[in-house]
C-alpha cells in the first residue's frame, strides 16, 4: 500500500509539472524573461515558504541549527538545478512540451537517479544505503544502469523525431504552434537543462539532515522534505532571478511589470497560478519519495510521469500537426522507450 501511495503521489507530482508551462501561454505581451521570473517568485519562494509553514512547525528555526556545510550544499545544488531549470524554460520556448520535455527530463532521469548512488560512495552515507560501487555488483543495480541506457536511448529517438520534424516543415508552419521553434538552440539549451536539472535530487540528498530533524520533531514524515525545498530552492531563486534581470536590462523590458497597455491582473494571475503549478510537483515528490525512499525508483518514476504527460499535451496542443506518420510515429516511439526505462529501473529496484 506504501508503494502504491508513492507512485500515485509521484503521478499527481508528474502531472503538475508536465502541466506548469500551459497557464504561461495565456500570458499576453510580455517578454520570457518576465512572466518567468514572476512565476519564480512564487515556485520557489513564496508558495515553499508558505507550504513549509503549513506542514513543517518552526521549520526556520531548523534551518537556522542546521550545520552550514549542510546548508551550503544544498544551496549550492539549488543553484546549479536553478540554471537547468532556466534552460529548462528555454527547451520549452524552443522546442514546445512534447519534444523539450522529452529531451531535457530524459536527461534528468538518467542523471537524477545516479548522482544519490555516486554521492554515498564519494560521502561517507549510512549502512546498508545504496551506493553506486554496489549496483555494479547487484543484479538490481545493473537493471537500473539498463534502464539508464535505454533511457538516453529514448533520449536520442526523440531527437532524431525533432530533426525530421525541421526537414519536413516549413517555418511558417513550424512556428505555428511553437512560435520560436529552433531544432539546434533547443537540443543545446534540453541537454544542458536536463543534466544541471539533475541536482535538485543530489540537493534533496544533501538537505536530508534538516528532514531527519523535521521528523524527530514530530513533523509528518510525508511533508519531511518541505523544509528541504525551501533551502533549496533559494539557490533556484537566485540564478533565474539575476539571469532575468539581466535580460529585462539588456531587452528593456522592464516596463512589462507596469505596461497598462497589456492585461497586468491576467498576465501576473496566469505567471501565479504556472509558478505554483510547478512548486507542486515538488510538494507530491516529497510526499511520494517518503513513501519509496530517494533512490533511483523515486526520481525516474516522477520523470516518467512528466514526460508522458508532457507528451500528451504537446500532441493535444498539435506541436506535430502536419509532420508525416513516420516522423510522428519517431516520437511516439521516443516516448515509449523513455517510458519502459522507467519499467526496468523500477523493476530493478524491487528485486
Amino acid at each position: 500500500m506504501q508503494a502504491i501511495l508513492g507512485v500515485f503521489f509521484h503521478f499527481i507530482g508528474g502531472f503538475a509539472s508536465g502541466s506548469f508551462y500551459i497557464p504561461f501561454k495565456k500570458v499576453k505581451n510580455w517578454a520570457w524573461e518576465s512572466y518567468w521570473i514572476v512565476g519564480g517568485f512564487f515556485s520557489w519562494l513564496i508558495v515553499p515558504f508558505l507550504a513549509a509553514w503549513i506542514t513543517v512547525p518552526d521549520f526556520m528555526a531548523i534551518i537556522r541549527n542546521t550545520e552550514s556545510s549542510t546548508l551550503f550544499w544544498t544551496y549550492f545544488m539549488g543553484i546549479l538545478w536553478g540554471i537547468g531549470g532556466l534552460t529548462f524554460g528555454l527547451a520549452m520556448r524552443y522546442l514546445g512540451l512534447s519534444l523539450g520535455m522529452s529531451v531535457a527530463l530524459g536527461y534528468t532521469s538518467a542523471f537524477g537517479s545516479l548522482i544519490p548512488p555516486i554521492y554515498r560512495d564519494l560521502v561517507s552515507s549510512e549502512a546498508g544505503a545504496v551506493t553506486f560501487s554496489s549496483m555494479l555488483h547487484s543484479n538490481s543495480g545493473l537493471m537500473v544502469l539498463a534502464g539508464v541506457v535505454v533511457c538516453l536511448l529514448g533520449i536520442a529517438i526523440c531527437g532524431k523525431a525533432g530533426v525530421m520534424k525541421e526537414r519536413e516543415l516549413p517555418e511558417e508552419q513550424k512556428k505555428e504552434s511553437i512560435q520560436e521553434f529552433n531544432l539546434r538552440k533547443g537540443l543545446i539549451v534540453a541537454t544542458i537543462s536536463g543534466i544541471l536539472s539533475a541536482c535538485f535530487n543530489f540537493g534533496i540528498e544533501a538537505g536530508k539532515p534538516m528532514a531527519e530533524i523535521a521528523v524527530q520533531q514530530g513533523s509528518n514524515p510525508l511533508f519531511q522534505n518541505n523544509v528541504i525545498f525551501v533551502v533549496l530552492l533559494w539557490g533556484g531563486l537566485t540564478t533565474n532571478l539575476l539571469w532575468c534581470v539581466l535580460l529585462n536590462v539588456r531587452n528593456r523590458t522592464f516596463g512589462d511589470y507596469t505596461n497598462k497597455a497589456t492585461p497586468l491582473a491576467s498576465n501576473y494571475f496566469f505567471a501565479a497560478v504556472a509558478g505554483t503549478t510547478w512548486f507542486l510537483q515538488f510538494f507530491f515528490y516529497g510526499m511520494g519519495e517518503s513513501k519509496l525512499g530517494n533512490g533511483a525508483s523515486s526520481w525516474i518514476l516522477h520523470m516518467a510521469f512528466i514526460i508522458m504527460v508532457s507528451s500528451l499535451w504537446g500532441i493535444t496542443l498539435r506541436e506535430w500537426k502536419g509532420v508525416s506518420k513516420k516522423t510522428f510515429s519517431t516520437i511516439l516511439l521516443g516516448i515509449l522507450t523513455i517510458m519502459i526505462s522507467v519499467l526496468l529501473v523500477g523493476y530493478g529496484n524491487s528485486i
